[in-house]
């Protein structure tokens, strides 16, 4: 309740809360899908939400721009990007006197807990405020602002911080909250300039943004092939315009018609002087002769809507910093919410923010080595995978002969975004190591049936220039299909002998997963087969035992939200409508669950729950009073989502044909099926730099086994295995362990799926009633 005539509000019952949630700092795509998380985890915990709009400012002004929040109030707010209760810099904060208004207009408000999304900065000043508190009260009482007995009830503030910024320069996390949708925005940018490159034959220079961080540079540089990159962590040598312009000619003379340098506005030489986009042109121009352009993307990056990665995130965030709220004590010190890798953490914030503050005193005393290693380890793994698959000649990364080895390349099932890219970081790199990398073409059924094909058959040996541009396209570059090595066991076992493969990299989905499973068991009996064989799960279904991200469910999902945004403005535009949208996903519910978090939508269906005539008969009445209630006809539209092998009876048609018969003419239905859209066109920036980052590691798996013996590799159980990404680890997973122990055969999909718990997040903060539950 807001206050009357100065009064301040009664405590809440038991652990319940007044719950402040702010944005702060620059704007980051996702901020708002924090607002909307916060406020309905909030009022479904039975809290109080507020929102404090222009940051810091509106806790200093208060009046109006402290609100009670309500459930409606924040409808689809998820798809918005910027902030929609603003962010403002706020000088006042900074200063004492600021700060007791702030501290009165919370306790007038009865606000005792505050979630702040921001930058390090915004983050800095909410701890520095919550240290202060007690002292602030003690003032405020002293100077009769408020009596003791008002602020009896507020002695300890507790607050919890996420990080909106879309440097992604915060320590201690993998992502930043908008840091996805801003490198989706540089690479598609990069996309768009590279066409005109290649048919000019042009050089461009590229500036992105990155003052103290060149986390965007160089994402953007491993997601464009970009031929060089400057970041402050790690300026180039001193002779850099000599490495830059002999990489660039030496690339040239393969064949490359263009060349593309991606520059942080923060980057600098050892010496910390600038490097400039012009001197950078300047040096391609007079040195290479290039016809050089010069780009500055600028707030071009900040803005858009939020891709589904950040969407995701700042949900699963928004809700995880409720519950820290709910969880803290006076003891408890200040948490920032994190991502590693897969998994939401909690950790405390002056430690990140201590780390964060030391990446950039590195870099100021030129001790560039620890400014990496203070990054986090994921940053230093892309840098490597970077300059290890980029370069063309690195004569100190060859292997010697004994352990070079014959590397076949093969994609099985249907396409995925970033397989090309996986392809194309695993040739780099193979070549690098003096590796040969052979193609696969066209699956197993191209193996057995087309490989001694005249003129050309489809086991090709792989050049540098042959993957040239492959990291940005779709598909599957050496073709794809769901054949299996069963279809003609002894056939694959002779063309493994016959050109002598010494290890496999298989990319692709389930059908791939089988086609290892089929090749480890067939060692028995063919010699072959003997070999070591990693899997890179790639699939839009991210179905794979082994592992909780699959190369090119991002992209799937990007491609989903953007249908969905399209036909939820049409569903809005014709008022009172709801749209069933078939989703892809095989037997699993995880890009069904995953989108419906992403778009907001008011019922998802799975596999794994299923659908029943009760579950329908809810979520109609639920439609019903949501249609009553909603304020104003912009916001009518809504969505559900379902699985397209949800259930054997109800296909989305059919639900939408029983939700529009039960609406009686209150509200209209429609099904929508994308299809084959859901593939994507261009893979998304994650699908391009995980791809290349994990078929690194895939290739230094099989380097291990380099020189053993047939026989020691067949008993080492190791030796065909799954790479995967488990919670905060990157790992890999025996085939053997992964079949008898985490596999359904039968529904094609782990036995233990990792994302079940966020279908809960999605009913909570859509208002469903459970789904389970019986009604009176």
């Amino acid at each position: 309740m807001a206050p009357v005539n100065g009064s301040v509000p009664p405590p809440l019952e038991g652990k319940k809360r007044r719950i402040g949630v702010m944005t702060s700092g620059g704007d980051a795509p996702g901020m708002n899908g924090v607002v909307r998380a916060v406020v309905r985890m909030s009022i479904a915990m039975g809290c109080e939400p507020y929102g404090i709009y222009e940051g810091y400012e509106g806790l200093v002004q208060g009046g109006s721009l402290i609100k009670r929040m309500e459930w409606a109030d924040v409808r689809n707010w998820v798809s918005i990007g910027g902030t929609l209760i603003g962010t403002a810099r706020c000088k006042a904060f900074y200063e004492r006197p600021g700060r007791l208004k702030a501290a009165k207009h919370m306790v007038l408000h009865g606000i005792d807990a505050l979630i702040v999304c921001g930058g390090d900065g915004s983050l800095t000043g909410a701890d520095r405020f919550r240290a202060e508190w007690p002292g602030l009260l003690k003032e405020l009482v002293e100077t009769k602002e408020l009596t003791a007995a008002e602020t009896a009830q507020f002695q300890h503030l507790n607050i919890v911080g996420l990080v909106g910024s879309i440097d992604n320069d915060l320590s201690s996390t993998d992502a930043t909250i908008g840091c996805y949708s801003s490198l989706g925005t540089i690479c598609e940018s990069v996309d768009k300039i590279d066409a005109t490159a290649m048919s000019h034959q042009r050089a461009f220079v590229i500036e992105v943004m990155g003052r103290h961080c060149g986390w965007l540079a160089l994402m953007a540089a491993l997601s464009t092939g970009a031929d060089f990159v400057f970041i402050p962590e790690k300026p180039p040598s001193g002779d850099w315009e000599k490495q830059m312009c002999t990489i660039i000619k030496e690339r040239r003379a393969l064949g490359k018609r263009k060349t593309i340098v991606i520059i942080a506005e923060g980057a600098h030489d050892t010496e910390l002087q600038k490097i400039s986009p012009t001197r950078v042109k300047d040096l391609l121009t007079n040195k290479l002769g290039l016809d050089t352009r010069i780009t500055t993307l600028g707030h071009l990056q900040r803005g858009g809507e939020p891709c589904a990665y950040d969407r995701m995130l700042s949900t699963l965030q928004g809700v995880e910093a409720v519950h820290a709220v709910l969880d803290a004590t006076p003891e408890t010190p200040t948490p920032v919410i994190c991502i590693i890798e897969n998994k939401i953490v909690r950790k405390p914030l002056d430690d990140a923010i201590k780390a964060t503050h030391a990446v950039a005193e590195a870099i100021e005393a030129k001790d560039f080595t620890q400014a990496m290693k203070l990054r986090d380890s994921e940053f230093s793994e892309y840098y490597t995978a970077y300059m290890t698959t980029t370069a063309t000649d690195q004569p100190e990364l060859l292997l010697s002969k004994e352990k070079r080895m014959r590397i076949a390349i093969v994609h099985v099932g249907a396409p995925a975004g970033g397989m090309n890219a996986a392809t194309q970081s695993a040739v780099a790199y193979c070549l690098a190591r003096g590796h040969t990398p052979i193609a696969i073409h066209n699956g197993f059924p191209g193996l057995t049936r087309h490989h001694d094909d005249k003129p050309q058959g489809s086991v090709r040996e792989i050049k540098w220039l042959d993957t040239e541009g492959w990291i940005s396209t779709g598909g599957s570059e050496i073709g794809t299909n769901r054949g299996l090595p069963s279809a003609d066991i002894a056939k694959t076992a002779e063309c493994f002998a016959l050109y002598k493969f010494d290890a496999l990299f298989v990319v692709g989905g389930f059908e791939a997963f089988t086609a290892v499973s089929e090749l480890r068991k067939g060692r028995a009996e063919y010699p072959s087969f003997r070999i070591p064989m990693v899997l890179l799960p790639a699939t839009v279904s991210n179905n794979v035992p082994g592992t909780e991200y699959s190369i090119g469910s991002d992209t799937c999902l990007n491609a989903l939200v953007t249908f969905c945004d399209a036909i939820r403005v049409s569903a809005s535009s014709s008022r009172r409508r709801v749209f069933v949208v078939e989703t892809q996903g095989g037997r699993s519910g995880y890009i069904a669950t995953v989108a419906g978090l992403s778009i907001g939508a008011v019922a998802v269906y799975t596999p794994e729950e299923g659908i029943n005539l009760n579950m329908l008969t809810q979520d109609i009445e639920h439609l019903r009073q949501s249609f009553a209630t909603d304020r104003g006809q912009n916001q009518a539209g809504k969505l559900i989502l379902c699985n397209e092998h949800a259930s054997e009876a109800f296909d989305s048609m059919e639900i939408a044909k029983i939700i529009k018969e039960e609406a009686k003419g209150r509200f209209d239905a429609r099904h929508a099926i994308p299809g084959h859209w859901q593939q994507g066109v261009r893979p998304s920036p994650m699908d391009r730099v995980r791809a290349v980052r994990l078929a690194s590691k895939c290739i230094q798996f099989l380097e291990d086994y380099a020189g053993q013996t047939e026989e020691a590799i067949a008993a080492d159980s190791q030796s065909s295995a799954v790479i995967g990404i488990r919670g905060a680890s990157v790992i890999f997973s025996s085939m053997l362990k992964l079949e008898r122990d985490e596999t359904d055969w039968k529904e094609r999909r782990p036995k233990n799926e990792f994302w079940l718990a966020m279908k809960t997040v999605v009913d909570t903060l859509s208002g469903r009633p459970n789904p389970g539950a019986k009604r009176n």
